[in-house]
């Protein structure tokens, strides 16, 4: 893999036994939280390899619900995420998976909230850094150290153009991009990884472009209070 920043290399600050089973599960849960774009009310969270082999031992199931309430690797909250995501409403059920093919430290959340619902699956690869590598029935791979876009949208000539235009417009440079689409003219997911955050304007106007369908930012720098 590409060594982005010092992060990729030293790992994460972080509360818990493990980078991989504790900071990278909670990086994870907060990806799938920020994908979602609104506090879950349930989670669906199945574990494959050694993630469901010792989650509850290596605190994995701690450190995946404390990234659904949108705490930091660091919050001092994160040992009591389980108690305090019952007193939030939010229902968490864990199934331990077996498909040998994937990462040994690989979950899949589907995620239910007021609104809408998002399936992500992530990877936790070492050092406290990740990859998603699906949300919903797109393929993709990034590591969210950097503020990602995630941009739902129906696939049509121009519409990455428009977007770039957008970002270009307020000096927000693009690392990385990647397209999936269902098929030709169908639905399709466009990733954009930021070297500067995007702001709330360029995030209206993206979505006020004709054809998308949604955009999510996950950006897993911000100092969140949690579950709103």
């Amino acid at each position: 893999m590409r060594f982005k920043d010092v992060f990729s290399i030293i790992g994460p600050s972080m509360i818990g036994p493990s980078s991989s089973h504790t900071a990278g599960a909670a990086r994870i849960g907060r990806s799938a939280r920020q994908a979602l774009g609104e506090p879950p009310l349930e989670a669906v969270v199945s574990l494959y390899g050694s993630f469901a082999e010792t989650y509850r031992g290596h605190g994995t199931d701690v450190a995946l619900v404390s990234g659904l309430l949108d705490y930091g690797t660091d919050d001092e909250r994160i040992p009591d995420a389980l108690r305090l995501a019952e007193e939030s409403g939010l229902k968490v059920s864990f199934r331990a998976e077996t498909r040998p093919e994937v990462h040994p430290n690989t979950v899949s959340l589907l995620l239910r909230g007021a609104i809408g619902e998002v399936r992500v699956k992530g990877c936790s690869i070492g050092g406290g850094n990740i990859e998603i590598v699906g949300i919903d029935r797109f393929d993709v791979k990034f590591s969210a150290i950097q503020p990602t876009l995630l941009v739902f949208h129906a696939d049509r000539s121009g519409m990455i153009a428009e977007m770039s235009a957008i970002l270009m417009g307020a000096q927000v440079n693009i690392s990385h991009m990647q397209v999936d689409r269902e098929s030709r003219n169908g639905a399709a997911l466009t990733v954009i990884e930021c070297d500067q955050l995007p702001g709330d304007e360029e995030l209206k106007r993206i979505a006020a472009i004709a054809g998308v369908r949604r955009v999510r930012l996950i950006d897993l720098a911000a100092k969140k209070d949690g579950i709103e």
